[in-house]
């Protein structure tokens, strides 16, 4: 009998600190790499074993403090640590953009071969200029071009990545979890949150950060006044948190943060609708659950987005509250509308590679990469 494909490999994962899908990407994947024969090593911040639980997979886990945003002195400590964890590792797959920076610095070992290093992008350049916008760029551009192989989650990261260089770019997206079943019931669900017979609820998921685009939410809720105005609920926390709520204070609207949350798939199950107003997304983890969930969903016209979602929801221009505002009440207001956006949405959503397809792939990109296992077999 041949080997599994990954036998006799060890193979590192390298992620910054992540709360959201980088994250559950890499805690969706691990399973799957284990169980082609490899070792799988995760690098991150020891939070974010904290929050995943990548060991409960079968990887190994090394502390290594790569951040989020750019900070050089940190870096500096990220590759040290990160070069020594690297060690015995024949093959590394850095995601995003802040971890393939810091791991194409550890892999650069004087008198030792270079291993194979995999770069997937998961978003893109904050936009913006400036001194900090300019040493974004350059890192990306050096980064990129450092791969072995890109993968890219959408088609506007990988045209991108092939603009930029890279010298092997493949479109690879990033599959959503199977959500779990809703724990509670619509009437608890609503019960817990207050909210009076018939009134909608509108739910958006997500990092509380300027990428997700809450700002134009609250603008666009501005316009939904009155007893039977639909109540947003925010599932998610971040470094928005405090000026959010103080908006939402001040202007009295009808929304409410909840925080970070584990019963995603209860909120999805009651609500109404499900909004999404980034700026940006490539494979939006959300939209890709209220889909499945058979929510309506409203999102904006951005990255990956289109092509995810086909004609299964209502898109509208990134930042035009307005818009987003008709979208909404629209939806809302017309049943028969909001029943063929649900049905639609599960239809595209089976359309859709899952985990185990997503896992399948990285596993063959590291053989192809890596060869046979050590003993020669095929």
């Amino acid at each position: 009998m041949s080997p599994a494909p990954l036998t006799g490999r060890r193979v590192a994962e390298v992620l910054a600190t992540s709360t959201g899908g980088v994250g559950t990407h890499v805690r969706g994947v691990v399973p799957a790499i284990v169980a082609a024969g490899a070792e799988v090593l995760v690098c991150g911040a020891a939070a974010t074993e904290e929050l995943f639980g990548f060991r409960a997979g079968g990887a190994e886990f090394a502390p290594v403090g790569i951040s989020a945003g750019l900070a050089p002195a940190a870096d500096v400590r990220a590759v040290a640590q990160l070069r020594r964890a690297l060690a015995g590792a024949d093959l590394v797959h850095a995601h995003g953009l802040r971890a393939g920076l810091v791991a194409a610095a550890a892999l650069r070992v004087p008198g030792r071969p270079r291993r194979p290093l995999v770069l997937t992008l998961h978003n893109a350049l904050p936009e913006g200029g400036g001194p900090k916008r300019w040493v974004l760029a350059a890192a990306e551009r050096a980064t990129i071009r450092g791969a072995d192989v890109v993968l890219a989650a959408s088609e506007d990261l990988a045209e991108n990545a092939r603009r930029l260089g890279a010298t092997d770019v493949r479109l690879a997206p990033v599959s959503a979890p199977a959500l779990l079943p809703a724990g509670r019931t619509r009437a608890e669900v609503r019960a817990e949150l207050g909210l009076a017979d018939g009134r909608p609820l509108v739910v958006a998921v997500g990092r509380l950060h300027p990428q997700k685009g809450y700002d134009v939410l609250l603008d666009a809720a501005r316009s939904w006044a009155g007893d039977g105005a639909p109540l947003v609920v925010v599932a998610g926390d971040g470094p928005l948190q405090e000026e959010l709520q103080g908006r939402i204070t001040a202007e009295r609207l009808p929304v409410v943060l909840l925080g970070r949350r584990d019963d995603v798939a209860d909120l999805l199950a009651a609500a109404d609708l499900c909004v999404l107003p980034s700026r940006w997304e490539a494979r939006s983890l959300t939209a890709q659950e209220a889909l499945r969930s058979g929510t309506p969903l409203v999102a904006t016209r951005t990255g990956g987005l289109p092509g995810l979602l086909g004609d299964a929801a209502e898109l509208v221009p990134v930042g035009d509250a307005v818009a987003l505002a008709a979208a909404v009440t629209g939806v809302l207001a017309d049943p028969a509308r909001a029943a063929e956006l649900a049905a639609a949405g599960q239809r595209q959503a089976g359309t859709w590679p899952d985990e185990a397809a997503t896992a399948r792939t990285l596993v063959a990109v590291y053989r192809e990469l890596l060869g046979p296992p050590p003993d020669g077999s095929a």
